[in-house]
């Protein structure tokens, strides 16, 4: 059996010394190594997967760290990092383990940490400018952008600036396997599966690569490597490749097989050398070299959780209904009774859950592809036409449309109801898919109104209240993961509150925002075992803020607020500033999550490290209501 070759790359300089056939058998290493590894921690298998030639070329042909390598996204960046020193893939996405995204504390190699797509183009121009403007002339600067990520306006924003400095050393690496989370949509996605399937392109590629290798030995493929640029040229125009990048007055190679090494190192090199911008059109497949990914038709095991890798079934049972699921089967049931429904996904049907109701009415469901700010508009234009749109986004991905959802949706008070999945902390995805963000942007859009369930019932019968909103945005989130236990409200107040508890005194209101329901109640079984009374509430629409809670609020001695957002400008803060409108001076205490990026860890070490335990919350308010301290001392905090 041959020697191992993998344990021995430890940088890219490494590759240099490797042949075609060990760079051949290194990619079949990676490839069994990935399988073995993310389906042992979970992860984003299919896209790396797919882009195993595609980084041994990358690596082989330019100088990381010397030259920039930017990934969009940096789900597919698992090869880099194993090709970058990184092969300890025993705890990938575990607190003190590798993250799933780049991350330059890793390694100088990681440049861009954030997971949002359609980025790197601006990157990538603002890097290279720097580079130009600095007398750094001999360094390069690689965008590896995947298909999906076109859709997106960013890169066309970024394009449009690229080419009007043609004096720059930027090469774009188009990484096209048709496909974002599920198939990518749109004209772009038409125009270069046209390129990707043209008859005349396969064959003139496929019978020039017999000819010229007929020919013999080094000479054979010198011959063909040197002509092969010239044939692309030919082809692309003729397949307007280049017909739409030369209108963009940029270079185009390609397209070339993603996964042939040797056509790959060859393009790469004459963009290299070209000396001004240049786009590689890379046809590569999603989940290559492993069946079952490529057998899954609704994302080629695009991110999985822990599995079994010779069935790809999941190692842990489920424990329960996710959120997703019981908000797509609730949209699906409203929307066979009320046809003003419509549903956009932002290239996310599955992942946010309206698959079921695009399986049930296929026309009335949009994806609009990775443009967030385009999904928010169009509704707001969906909205005035007389429908009711109900946007379902990621809460992380929702930053990016704030501007829309304030002057398109707000000012014009349109009826969109916006769901926001993920929301609070996601765990092992890290700082950039964290969805702390939502409750401090969307409550100072005037007009808006915006629910947290707590568990399954409360998110059906809120989102029913949600799309029942014609004059105003309305918004729904919730949680990651498994839906938390059915808490029953021992009474519902008149404005919709719903009261969890009534304590034995009126010492403390426990106002809880969601799933931070059942904190709460924790909270206040440790606090009547220590004889202080406690009342929870669930505001289940916590903006506005309940009339109800502002007056329970004067009733108790100190009001302390949960939830699982960005403490400052949060839910809390807007009960302060509500109450002391009210001129009702009871004490608040707001907890949420800090004010940092905060780095892959699980859910519950976060909102540990956070304060935001039973124990640790019970304590701080014993010694709050008893004047035995200052309260709230929290865990000290690390920025990263």
């Amino acid at each position: 059996m041959s020697t191992k070759i993998l344990p021995t790359i430890t940088k890219p300089a490494d590759l240099r010394r490797l042949g075609l056939e060990e760079e051949r058998q290194l990619a079949q290493e990676i490839r069994e190594f990935l399988i073995e590894h993310v389906s042992r921690q979970g992860g984003h298998l299919g896209p790396n997967l797919g882009v195993v030639e595609l980084t041994l070329a990358l690596h082989r042909v330019f100088d990381s760290p010397r030259d920039a390598i930017v990934f969009d996204t940096g789900h597919q960046s698992y090869v880099h990092k194993l090709l970058t020193g990184r092969q300890d893939f025993s705890r990938l996405r575990e607190r003190g383990g590798l993250a799933g995204y780049p991350q330059r504390s890793e390694s100088p190699h990681d440049i861009v940490e954030s997971s949002h797509a359609s980025s790197s183009l601006s990157w990538a121009d603002g890097i290279s400018r720097a580079f130009s403007l600095t007398g750094q002339d001999d360094r390069h600067v690689v965008a590896v952008v995947g298909d999906g990520a076109l859709t997106g306006g960013m890169t066309w924003e970024a394009l449009n600036n690229i080419t009007d400095d043609n004096k720059r050393k930027l090469v774009i690496v188009v990484n096209d396997n048709g496909r974002s989370y599920a198939p990518t949509i749109g004209g772009m996605a038409r125009f270069l599966n046209t390129v990707r399937t043209q008859r005349s392109y396969l064959a003139l590629q496929s019978q020039s690569s017999k000819a010229f290798r007929q020919l013999g030995g080094g000479l054979g493929n010198r011959f063909y490597r040197g002509v092969r640029g010239g044939i692309h040229g030919f082809l692309s125009r003729f397949s307007n490749g280049e017909a739409l990048y030369s209108n963009l007055d940029i270079k185009y190679l390609g397209p070339v097989d993603g996964h042939d090494i040797e056509a790959l190192e060859d393009t790469l090199r004459q963009a290299k050398d070209y000396g001004a911008p240049v786009i590689v059109h890379a046809i590569t497949q999603k989940g290559r070299g492993y069946q079952l990914a490529l057998d899954n038709d609704a994302d080629q095991f695009h991110a999985v959780g822990k599995m079994d890798p010779t069935t790809g079934e999941p190692l842990k049972a489920d424990q329960g209904e996710s959120w997703t699921s019981v908000f797509a089967d609730e949209i699906a049931e409203l929307a066979a009774t009320n046809p003003k429904l419509v549903g956009i996904t932002a290239a996310m049907l599955r992942p946010v859950g309206l698959h079921r109701f695009k399986e049930r009415f296929p026309e009335r469901v949009l994806d609009v592809g990775i443009a967030e700010q385009h999904a928010v508009t169009s509704a707001a234009g969906l909205a005035y036409g007389g429908l009711h749109p109900v946007v379902a986004i990621y809460s992380t991905f929702m930053n990016r449309a704030f501007d829309q959802v304030l002057m398109d949706v707000g000012l014009h008070r349109a009826g969109v109801t916006f769901v926001l999945d993920r929301a609070g902390v996601t765990g092992p995805d890290g700082p950039s898919h964290h969805g702390v963000w939502d409750l401090a942007l969307l409550q100072i859009v005037p007009t808006i109104r915006l629910a947290a369930p707590r568990d399954a019932s409360r998110l059906r019968e809120e989102l029913r209240e949600a799309v029942a909103v014609d004059d105003a945005p309305t918004v729904i989130r919730f949680s990651k993961g498994v839906v938390d236990d059915e808490h029953d409200a021992v009474e519902r107040l008149e404005d919709g509150v719903d009261v969890l508890v009534r304590g034995s005194k009126q010492d403390v209101l426990l106002v809880t925002v969601g799933p931070m329901a059942t904190l709460g109640l924790d909270v206040a079984r440790l606090l009547e075992a220590d004889g202080i009374g406690a009342t929870v509430v669930d505001p289940r629409w916590v903006v506005p803020v309940p009339q109800s809670v502002l007056c329970l609020s004067g009733e108790h001695r100190i009001v302390v607020t949960i939830e699982d957002g960005v403490v400052v400008g949060g839910i809390g803060t807007r009960v302060r500033q509500d109450l002391r409108a009210a001129e009702i001076d009871t004490t608040v205490t707001e907890l949420g999550i800090p004010d940092e990026f905060i780095a892959h860890a699980s859910r519950s070490q976060i909102l540990k490290d956070a304060g935001l335990t039973a124990e640790n919350i019970a304590a701080n308010v014993i010694a709050q209501v008893r004047g035995t301290r200052i309260p709230y001392a929290r865990p000290e905090r690390t920025r990263k």
